[in-house]
């Protein structure tokens, strides 16, 4: 059976989750989460998004993006492709970095932003 489509539309929001392949941590150093962010400020000039609150795990990271332009699936696929090919690199390893297919959930109530942006930047003390 085929994965559905994303719905993606001008001026959409989105909660976006990627997790390590197998739990496994995406991060080992400062400098992969600088590199990371690196990405990420390049994906909103390339692709205009906007970032409004982000939280990095040692396995895993969360997003709230919004995208003026239909194309989360294009400037996902370039951030965690671009990223996981410099991890790799990095430690002269090969496969997956990430596991499956990243998860975007809609967001369509000004309401909830609050809450998932609360929820984003408390995410690391949960834990």
């Amino acid at each position: 059976m085929a994965r559905p489509l994303r719905i993606e539309y001008p001026g959409a929001f989105y909660h976006v989750m990627h997790r390590g392949n197998g739990g496994s941590d995406i991060f080992k150093s400062i400098r992969d989460r600088e590199k990371l962010f690196e990405y990420f400020g390049k994906a909103v000039e390339r692709y205009n998004l906007k970032i409004h609150t982000y939280c990095l795990m040692t396995n895993h990271y969360h997003l709230l993006i919004e995208t003026p332009q239909p194309n989360l699936s294009q400037a996902l696929r370039w951030i965690n492709g671009s990223y996981a090919m410099y991890f790799n690199r990095k430690r002269g390893r090969s496969g997956h970095l990430f596991q499956g297919r990243f998860k975007a959930i809609l967001v369509d109530a000004d309401e909830y932003l609050k809450h998932l942006s609360r929820y984003i930047h408390l995410n690391p003390i949960r834990a």
